[in-house]
């Protein structure tokens, strides 16, 4: 009885990794969600709704078309990494840093963004509908990347 146990939830295991990373490299993914760091990782379009990513390493990562659909961002730091088309919706992100991050094209709606840093990234057609946005340079019509801080 117990060896049909093992056998079932052996084939089951790998289904589910199967499912829920579609895409992107699964190595990269267990290294993120077990030590919470992954720079330069290769995480495009990968399923991470919900992700528990509390001060996770992501500099440099290429997320792009990533689903981040209520995931944890706090204190994350995303320092140049690729989030174009990214689903951010419902995302809690604050004290976050995307200094010079690709956010072209991503989903940000129903986001709370609070206190993050995006200095010389790139926000081209972003979805901000309903999003919470605090201290962040972020705004409907842009502002002048001139006056946009960096943190020091």
């Amino acid at each position: 009885m117990k060896l049909q146990i093992l056998a079932a939830v052996s084939l089951v295991i790998p289904l589910y990794f199967a499912t829920s990373v579609k895409a992107g490299n699964t190595e990269n993914v267990h290294q993120l969600l077990s030590n919470g760091a992954c720079v330069d990782c290769n995480l495009v379009k990968v399923n991470l709704i919900g992700a528990h990513l509390i001060g996770a390493d992501l500099r440099g990562a290429n997320l792009q078309g990533a689903n981040l659909s209520k995931a944890n961002l706090e204190g994350a730091d995303l320092t140049g990494a690729n989030l174009a088309g990214a689903n951010l919706s419902s995302a809690y992100i604050s004290n976050v840093n995307l200094k010079q991050a690709n956010l072209n094209g991503a989903n940000l709606s129903n986001a709370k963004i609070y206190d993050s840093n995006v200095y010389k990234a790139s926000m081209n057609n972003l979805n901000i509908t309903d999003a919470e946005i605090y201290n962040t340079g972020i705004g409907v019509g842009g502002e002048d990347p001139v006056e946009i801080p960096d943190w020091k």
